[in-house]
Order: C-alpha cells, then structure tokens, then sequence
C-alpha cells in the first residue's frame, strides 16, 4: 500500500467520524426539517467516505453513485418490515438502515454526495496536473512520471 493510499484512508475516517459528529451534534441542538435532512445528507457523505476508504483509488463519479445508490437501497428496503423490525432491537441498526421510508430522504442523500464527488474530483485533476507533488524530492527527471 502506498502512502497516498494510506493519508487517503486515514483521512476517509476523520471525514467520516466529522461527519458523525456533525449530524449528532444538529441532532442534539435542533429540532424539525433542519434535522431530518442533515441527517440524510450527512449520512449519504458518511457513506461516500466508507467507499473511498475501501476503494481508495476508485473515481469520483463511481464512488458517489455507488454511495448514492446503496443509500437509496437502504431507504427503499425500508418500505418491507425488516429494517423497522430490527432497529426496534438495535440503536445501532437504527442508525444504520433507519426505520420508516421517507422520500425526502431520497432527494437529500445526493445533496451530501454531490459536493465530496467534486471535491474529489477537483482534487484528482489537481494532483494529476501537478504530478511532481506526488513523487520524492530525491526522484530525478527520468523517473518522475509523465503527467497525462
């Protein structure tokens, strides 16, 4: 594993323990819609963060939409009685698969992706027009890596 993979992993579980905080944190200071839909944006960018902690090298675009997708799965699978039925058991199990469908949730999980997919994004096309940022100073010309 090399160590841009490791800083990105490592950094993947700060953003995520963030963004965490974050939603607990609104939860415990407000009330009403404010809440509700933080939640569903935050929880969505904890997940795009869980796929870029696996993944570490997978592209912006197929990271968020697998993010996305797999937050509307969950959302959906909310519509039979097995996640209800198991977060009525689990304070960890309702944090993690919810226990009622709500469609707004479905609207809101991209408004937390969204913006980690062009950072992500932004950060990519940095780092690879400037491909002398990611090699040693002791690399010499020949061994650098052609920018592409």
């Amino acid at each position: 594993m090399s160590l841009p993979v490791r800083w990105t992993r490592l950094l993947m579980v700060v953003s995520a323990a963030g963004f965490t905080g974050a939603a607990f944190a609104i939860r415990a200071a407000m009330d009403g819609p404010i809440e509700q839909y933080s939640g569903a944006a935050l929880s969505a960018a904890i997940v795009y963060t869980i796929v870029i902690l696996i993944w570490p090298l997978i592209s912006p675009l197929p990271a968020g939409g697998a993010a996305i997708a797999y937050c509307w799965f969950i959302e959906f699978a909310q519509l039979t009685p097995i996640p209800a039925a198991l977060s009525q058991r689990s304070w960890l199990a309702r944090q993690l698969l919810g226990a009622q469908f709500d469609l707004i949730d479905v609207a809101w999980y991209p408004v937390g992706v969204i913006p980690l997919v062009a950072a992500h994004w932004l950060l990519r096309a940095r780092t690879r027009s400037h491909p002398a940022r990611l090699t040693s100073p002791t690399v010499t010309a020949e061994c650098a890596p052609e920018p592409k």
